[in-house]
């Protein structure tokens, strides 16, 4: 394994998975059960018409071993395009702005006035993998890649939710990830949670809140307000 794929990837890892992992609109609320290969299409159809969202994020991190449970909060921000820009702004217990832009990734710690840069241009494929997750590709390609099942219908938060289970098929997922569960909502085909099982057995569960799509974003949304003497650090 590359030293990109063992530290900077696993670095990233957490917040990618964030910042990927949400399909976009809302759709008429209904009641009939439906199956999986129905519940892809309604989440790939809703897809198609997003340009932008933003949303309230609680992201949990669980290390198993030491029973350690870090939570961060703050928001999210999506803008559409052939190349995506997303941006997660941590804001408690400390600031942490984590953008993604093209074929770069950086991380901007406020504290200690340091930027780490990432370059994605290299690993394009284990990027585009992580994409399948939530940006309306085909079901036959997101099988592709994953093994796709439907747990079970569930209640969580006041939403019934489609539970479903992505088991990661390519080595490059499969080191860094043993499975991915989604809880999708079956009035809004939004996930209302997100569990990430990492390979060694810690996991992570991601909340979402009010949640907008479509309105606008200016472009300085997607830019880092650091401080002119900002420390910038090559991963």
């Amino acid at each position: 394994m590359s030293r990109f794929k063992s530290k900077s990837v696993g670095v990233l890892l957490p917040f990618f998975l964030l910042a990927v992992a949400v399909p976009p609109v809302f759709s008429k609320m209904r009641k009939e059960r439906l199956d999986l290969d129905q519940i892809l299409s309604h989440m790939n159809e809703s897809a198609k018409h997003l340009k932008t969202l933003s949303a309230d994020i609680e992201y949990t991190k669980v290390t198993v071993l030491v029973n350690d449970f870090a939570t961060e909060s703050g928001q999210m921000y999506f803008r559409n395009a052939k190349t995506p820009d997303i941006l997660i702004n941590f804001q408690a217990p400390a600031p942490k702005v984590i953008l993604f832009k093209k074929d770069k990734a950086e991380i901007y710690q406020p504290k200690i006035n340091e930027i780490q840069e990432f370059d994605l241009s290299k690993h394009s494929q284990l990027i585009q993998q992580f994409l399948l997750l939530g940006f309306g590709t085909e079901s036959k390609a997101i099988r592709k890649v994953y093994d796709v099942k439907y747990l079970k219908e569930e209640q969580l938060g006041g939403d019934t939710t489609a539970l479903l289970e992505l088991s990661p098929l390519g080595e490059s997922l499969t080191t860094q990830l043993s499975k991915i569960q989604l809880w999708v909502s079956e009035e809004s085909w939004l996930p209302v949670q997100q569990k990430f099982f990492e390979a060694g057995g810690d996991y992570s569960v991601a909340r979402y809140s009010s949640v907008k799509v479509n309105r606008n974003l200016p472009s300085s949304t997607f830019q880092l307000h650091a401080a002119r003497d900002a420390k910038r650090v090559r991963m």
